[in-house]
């Protein structure tokens, strides 16, 4: 079996082995003064970045100059460009996912006759061409962050030493006398179709120089240059063990199990009055009475076997850590402490609590500087707490044995770090450390537990090899109307079989959904009850690599009317159809007592259901994905009738696609009968809602699938700091409905909504015809996803959701967004 670790790192890419942590509550920052410059109006500036503080009002990358200091920094998590005494290049785009690694080109070339060439940015490859101010150098000018004599800082503001970075560098390369591209850099992996580093092969010039943090025979060995001998002066970073240690082996490739992209704490999943720090492996409980800070990790760990430390750095009153699992949001202090939330956690009185039930002395209590640690089988969902080498409860992790609880959720959740640290009166502070190997650890792991990173998690089914990419089973592609037969081709070359298309520029025109069991030119209206309805000139094919469209313009707005926007939502199911016969099946304990006809991709966990009715009670409908549903979108086709939706979150109720209403009890009204749902079946009422005798019927069905699919619920706060909701991917496609009261479904897409921050949501709502909304949409993240808007159809102040949403790439190999 091919190792896909090695595959991407081998083929496309090449190994990095360390990063360089900025702390800013220690103001670690790198100096030096340039020479005369090759060229002093040209030059390229590339390096990789994760963030730690998110939200801070400055955020020194580099920095040049005295009293006017030419500046390349974050401020309030845009990407700023401050060049003598004005903003050149403010993004619209704002960078606040610190799961992952950005990479960053910028490129001055003054000499150029464009105005718009003389300074240039790229993030993971892409141009930026958004930014709420931009104004482009003059002709010939030149840059303090070029200019002989100057003293240039990485980590710090130049002109006060005040304002420094709090991350993570790689990679670093500065290019004197030359204004290159991000191809000098970087690379599309061919395995996975993420931008990955490349080894820069040019020449440097006088000024230029190279980073790659990998000397660690000193401090000052840290800031050699690994291209030459334009050295840095490090400042207030250190190589001494323990929470201060700040040579990093966190990179943005797949280097080896001890060197990869590393979990931190996750500040967009934090809630209370503490602060996180140093790169997120801080957490500070801030002083004051009784204050806290409460706080997940950024990875799920939901196969496989893990190992990780946290180190009491402070103790002034109370620590808690250990595990929760991943869908769940913090949104306040007292989070993982009910059995209801499934927490599972030390406390450093000595005590081990689990599910609220508390072991006295169960550990020695733990003092300022102990060191906690902890083993987790997400195999058999088995924890294990110790202190300072010792195993609590005479546990073993590697023997399997005496675990201090066992997780009865593990094998439909994954787990993820928490740590809540509580302050006592002023100023009494509580601090801690984590560490998941990014640094050396403390104590040897179990044999067989392994340190939690990118490379360590399981390769997923999808995303790690250009023939099974995302966008081959779901993609989401954007074209616009021209009135004339013609063809659309998705990203992912594939054929669809079920397209959900929606004109987006006007606010009267209704959605069209078209599959391959019913058949082109079929269309069913998601914001609509009406019956299937057959037109000549709608979506006429399904083809290899997307679909073919008619002229048609009018039907209800149609799918090609000249100038309009359109987007279309693709899912790949089997290609084909075929028969799951009436007892088919028989070794199952839920056995079809309805043909069926299906399209099914149990890869992509997606299948096309069509049926007829028998309005009995309990009947049962082959479905063809062989693991259980999680969502399922029904519609009777021969009449008019409601959508009918159920999600696993939901119990056994179901809400209706095509109205605002609030969820409601399936069984009372006959639609969905959830407790006979199986592997191979899912189960109906004797309603006529998705089984009236005679009636034909399409359903949707969905199973998720690690690394590419989710459907789940969260609970919102009211807040434009929303709550951060785990996938496990990077999403292009979430769809988002309140189901403890009426609202809107609300549906957004990677190809809509740009970069996160850029604009407004655009999201549309498939119970309207509306065309795109104007609130602000949720971050798409490496990991999952955020909102950042209070209006209550997505983050009404403890409102219930449900979510389905679908990956643009597996959280394994995913850049930052």
């Amino acid at each position: 079996m091919i190792n896909q670790n090695l595959l991407l790192t081998g083929d496309d890419g090449y190994n990095l082995t360390n990063s360089l942590r900025f702390r800013s509550s220690a103001s670690a920052y790198l100096n030096r003064t340039y020479g005369t410059p090759t060229d002093a109006k040209k030059w390229t500036l590339s390096f990789w970045l994760k963030r730690g503080l998110i939200g801070s009002s400055s955020y020194q990358i580099m920095s040049a100059g005295s009293a006017v200091s030419d500046q390349f920094h974050i401020s309030s998590d845009s990407l700023s460009l401050y060049l003598g005494g004005a903003y050149r290049l403010v993004t619209t785009q704002v960078l606040r996912d610190p799961a992952a690694w950005y990479h960053i080109v910028l490129v001055i070339d003054t000499a150029n006759a464009t105005a718009d060439n003389r300074n240039i940015l790229y993030i993971n490859g892409v141009q930026v061409t958004s930014f709420s101010t931009r104004s482009n150098l003059g002709p010939n000018a030149t840059t303090n962050l070029n200019a002989a004599s100057t003293v240039t800082y990485i980590g710090r503001y130049a002109a006060s030493s005040s304002e420094y970075i709090d991350g993570y560098l790689a990679e670093v390369n500065f290019i004197d006398g030359q204004a290159l591209t991000p191809s000098s850099f970087g690379e599309t992996s061919t395995s996975t179709g993420v931008w990955i580093p490349k080894k820069f092969s040019g020449t440097y010039g006088t000024n230029g120089f190279y980073l790659d943090f990998e000397d660690t025979s000193s401090t000052a060995a840290l800031g050699y240059d690994a291209a030459g001998s334009n050295d840095w002066t490090v400042n207030n970073i250190s190589l001494t063990a323990g929470s201060t240690y700040d040579s990093m082996t966190d990179v943005p490739t797949l280097t080896s199990a001890t060197v990869a992209n590393y979990a931190t704490f996750n500040p967009l999943n934090s809630a209370n009055n503490g602060t996180l720090g140093g790169g997120n492996l801080n957490i500070d409980s801030n002083s004051g009475s009784a204050s806290a800070q409460t706080t997940a990790g950024t990875m799920s760990m939901k196969s496989g076997k893990y190992y990780f430390e946290y180190t009491r750095v402070q103790s002034s009153n109370d620590t808690r850590f250990g595990i929760i699992r991943d869908d769940k949001f913090i949104s306040g202090g007292n989070v993982g402490l009910s059995a209801s939330e499934y927490g599972y956690y030390v406390i450093s009185s000595g005590t081990l609590s689990v599910d609220g039930t508390t072991t006295s002395s169960w550990i020695t209590a733990f003092s300022q500087g102990d060191v906690g640690m902890i083993a987790y089988d997400a195999n058999t969902g088995k924890v294990w707490f110790g202190r300072n080498g010792t195993w609590g409860g005479s546990g073993d992790p590697a023997a399997g044995t005496n675990p201090a609880a066992t997780v009865n959720s593990f094998a439909t959740y994954g787990y993820t770090a928490w740590v809540r640290v509580i302050g006592g009166g002023s100023p009494a502070i509580e601090q801690g450390a984590i560490n998941f190997g990014q640094r050396p650890f403390a104590y040897t792991p179990p044999t067989g537990f392994v340190r939690l990173n990118t490379f360590n998690l399981t390769t997923p089914t999808i995303g790690a090899i250009a023939a099974e990419l995302a966008n081959e089973y779901f993609d989401a592609t954007l074209y616009t109307g021209n009135g004339s037969t013609r063809t659309i081709t998705n990203s992912g070359s594939m054929q669809p079989d079920f397209v959900w298309i929606k004109n987006r520029t006007s606010g009267s025109f209704w959605h069209q959904l078209y599959d391959v069991n019913r058949g082109p030119l079929k269309a069913l209206f998601s914001n609509q009850p009406d019956a299937e309805s057959t037109y000549t000139d709608t979506l006429t094919a399904f083809t290899s690599t997307g679909f073919t469209l008619g002229t048609d313009a009018t039907f209800n707005g149609g799918v090609n009317k000249s100038s309009d926007a359109y987007v279309a939502w693709q899912w790949k199911a089997s290609g084909t159809t075929s028969n799951i016969t009436v007892g088919q099946y028989s070794v199952s304990p839920n056995v079809p007592s309805i043909a069926s006809t299906v399209s099914a991709n149990t890869t992509a966990g997606f299948s096309i259901v069509t049926y007829t009715g028998n309005a009995t009670n309990g009947a049962t409908v082959g479905h063809g994905l062989g693991v259980s549903p999680s969502m399922i979108i029904g519609k009777i086709r021969s009449t008019t009738g409601d959508w009918y939706v159920w999600q696993t979150a939901m119990g056994d109720n179901f809400m209706k696609l095509n109205t605002t209403a609030a969820q409601l009890a399936s069984t009372a009204n006959g639609v969905y009968n959830t407790a006979s749902f199986s592997s191979t079946v899912f189960a109906l009422g004797s309603g006529s809602s998705m089984n009236a005798s005679g009636g034909t019927y399409v359903a949707y069905c969905w199973a998720p699938i690690a690394g590419y699919s989710a459907f789940g619920s969260y609970t919102g706060n009211g807040s434009a700091d929303g709550p951060f909701v785990f996938t496990g991917f990077k999403p292009a496609f979430i769809l988002v409905k309140r189901t403890d009261s009426t609202g809107n479904w609300c549906l957004f897409d990677n190809k809509r909504l740009g970069y996160n921050g850029t604009s407004a949501s655009k999201e549309l709502y498939p119970n309207l015809s509306l065309s795109e909304g104007t609130s602000n949409g949720p971050d798409q993240l490496s990991n999952g996803f955020k909102f950042r808007d209070t209006y209550s159809d997505v983050n009404g102040s403890g409102a219930t959701y449900i979510y389905m949403a679908f990956a643009e790439n597996p959280f394994k190999y995913a850049n930052a967004r």
